[in-house]
């Protein structure tokens, strides 16, 4: 195969290419890790490298729908034997990982190859990923923005063209965001679709979700099939799934009733690019046959932000202070950045009565936006507030959580929502910015529907193809 056709071929391309030998998964292998050390020096995507496994791993028996397709790893979550995840903190010793965790064990169930591990920000806060131990991930569309986050490498390495998926996880909009930030499909699958075993039985009450960055919706769904399932022992389970969701992509969704709003949870109206996005997008889909409306669920931003705060601070309090009881050390600022200490230090502060009146508050709002799906099949609107940030944007070393977040008012108007609720929701690269930057169309379903999602991200896939826009850094 020549050098420049890898990248013609999606994730199940590439597998069917090895189906039919037409290439051997050590090719595959070779063309990724070429492009790993072509780009990386310019991305700082890949912040670990397991070449020689995956060179191994290549010359062995191969099964599932992505067989001998390369791939790669977040460095939070994603346990691979004898690989360490430090979740881009110096706090977190360089320590291999005793097992796969299921999630990996599932991935590699499918044929897929994992190169390494991806950058990420500290323990995965914000919404860009620029931490002090891997230093900023670029965007290849333009080097001077934001990859986005908390999955920002993956997203770097699958729009550069390195592999055709990646792992990505997803707390406040860490698959979507990157998806916006790098022209890529993100999916956040329903909470308890996918299991976090055998270690983990949730994150922060279910706010955490696993799944991939892709370049078609096709590969997207045919890794939710490869991952998704309860395992025995999990806190909850997500409703019973289809059959294939690979299959929902070419089905036709009906006709949709469509919700799309152009200001986010807080009352901040949309960057004027993004604005025009969403309501291109909805033309679209009434061109399509879809019902399609301006409306949105009604509760207070305020009420919600108030809620998932306090959750989201304890979370990094019980990290860091599991990692703490772990290795025997005791936290202190100079471990940090400045932004990771003062989530630490609020975190502290979150009594237990706090933190379930938070999830009460919470509860009542998934219930509100419950209703509101009752009435609407799908709700539209952009995945982020503005196009990408520039590095930079956020001061890192900053531990007052007012000032260090101030940039991101309005940036993030609805990811953080369905980590709440638990639904299912998707970032389309439908739109360009002016000045050449991706814009993510977010469409947000009802619990448990990934399977609307799909039928209709296909259908605006095929309606409003993607596959031909590539950024400046690519193959």
């Amino acid at each position: 195969m020549a050098f420049a056709d890898y990248c013609k071929y999606d994730g199940l391309g590439l597998a069917q290419l090895v189906a039919n030998k037409d290439v051997s998964p050590l090719e595959l292998v070779d063309e990724a890790i070429a492009r790993i050390e072509k780009h990386n020096p310019k991305l700082n995507a890949v912040i670990y490298r397991t070449f020689d496994r995956a060179r191994s791993a290549a010359t062995l028996p191969l099964r599932g729908p992505f067989a001998g397709v390369p791939f790669l790893l977040k460095d939070i979550l994603g346990a691979q034997k004898g690989v360490p995840t430090r979740q881009g903190s110096a706090f977190i010793p360089p320590v291999p990982s005793p097992h796969d965790s299921t999630l990996v064990r599932r991935f590699t169930g499918a044929g897929l190859i994992s190169l390494g591990k991806t950058n990420v920000p500290e323990f995965g806060l914000v919404p860009t990923t620029e931490s002090t131990m891997y230093g900023p991930a670029c965007n290849p569309w333009n080097l001077d923005h934001s990859t986005g986050g908390s999955s920002g490498g993956s997203g770097a390495a699958v729009a550069a063209g390195i592999v055709p998926l990646a792992h990505a996880n997803d707390g406040g909009g860490s698959i979507r965001i990157p998806a916006s930030a790098n022209g890529l499909v993100g999916l956040k699958p329903t909470r308890g679709r996918n299991p976090l075993g055998p270690d983990l039985g949730d994150i922060t009450g279910g706010v955490v979700c696993e799944g991939v960055l892709s370049r078609t919706v096709r590969d997207t769904a045919a890794a939710l099939d490869a991952t998704a399932g309860c395992e025995m022992g999990d806190p909850y389970w997500a409703p019973p799934q289809p059959a294939s969701y690979l299959a929902e992509v070419g089905t036709p969704p009906g006709k949709l009733r469509i919700a799309f709003s152009t200001t986010g949870i807080m009352g901040m109206p949309l960057d004027p690019e993004c604005k025009a996005a969403v309501l291109e997008t909805a033309k679209l889909l009434e061109s399509l046959g879809h019902t399609v409306e301006e409306a949105m669920p009604q509760i207070s931003g305020e009420q919600y932000t108030l809620a998932f705060t306090p959750i989201w601070a304890s979370g990094v309090a019980m990290l860091i202070d599991g990692i703490a009881m772990m290795t025997g050390t005791t936290p202190k600022q100079s471990d940090f950045q400045g932004l990771t200490w003062g989530f630490y230090q609020q975190g502290k502060q979150v009594s237990a009565s706090q933190y379930l009146m938070c999830w009460y508050q919470l509860q009542m709002i998934s219930r509100q936006v419950a209703q509101f799906h009752e009435t609407y099949d799908v709700w539209l609107t952009s995945t982020l507030g503005s196009t990408p940030l520039r590095n930079g944007a956020l001061d890192m070393n900053e531990t007052d959580l007012g000032k260090a977040m101030a940039p991101l008012f309005g940036y993030l108007p609805v990811t953080p929502l369905q980590n709440a609720t638990g639904q299912p929701a998707i970032s389309l690269p439908l739109a360009m910015s002016k000045a050449g930057l991706p814009i993510g169309l977010h469409f947000a379903g009802r619990f448990g529907d990934e399977a609307t999602l799909l039928r209709l991200a296909g259908q605006l896939e095929r309606a409003q193809p993607w596959a031909g826009r590539h950024p400046a850094i690519w193959n």
